[in-house]
């Protein structure tokens, strides 16, 4: 008995409808798409270390500002605390930051970097806001509002721990 074998031809790969697909789908995939700009912070981790502003050395200031839950406080890391700014009702008093960063930046014009020290859990929104008071505020001059740069050069770190 002769054996019957069918012939198989090659399958053909029919990609017209996939390549109609793409030529829709790309221009409109790259019209809607979101372009972004991220901008960058560049920060630097700071080194670790209490007196008023008044007992400060003139050339060399190394400002810490620490976050706690209750207050903020601010200090040298060699001289100690400058002041302490308790929150109010539950919340940080950041215009109070903001004047007293623009009293120590007009005692130390040269000065341009402060460290951030956060406890672990701060919020990311106060210690954007703490950052902003720190590196620039806005004063009033007649009519027009003027920006003035406090402490550009931010580093960022931990808070010390308190020994309770």
């Amino acid at each position: 008995m002769r054996v019957r074998r069918l012939r198989k031809h090659p399958a053909e790969l029919e990609v017209t409808a996939f390549i109609n697909l793409i030529v829709v789908l790309l221009p409109f995939l790259l019209s809607t798409a979101v372009f972004t700009r991220m901008s960058v912070l560049e920060l630097s981790l700071p080194a670790r270390h209490t007196g008023g502003i008044e007992q400060l050395q003139a050339n060399d200031l190394k400002l810490e500002i620490v976050i706690r839950r209750d207050a903020i406080e601010v200090g040298d890391r060699i001289g100690g605390l400058i002041q302490r700014i308790p929150a109010v009702n539950g919340t940080q008093d950041l215009r109070t930051l903001s004047a007293l960063m623009l009293e120590i930046k007009r005692r130390f014009p040269d000065t341009t970097t402060a460290s951030i020290l956060a406890e672990p859990d701060t919020s990311y929104d106060l210690l954007v806001q703490v950052m902003d008071a720190t590196r620039a505020t806005y004063t009033a001059e007649g009519a027009n509002l003027v920006r003035t740069d406090l402490f550009p050069d931010v580093a960022i770190g931990d808070a010390p721990v308190i020994k309770r």
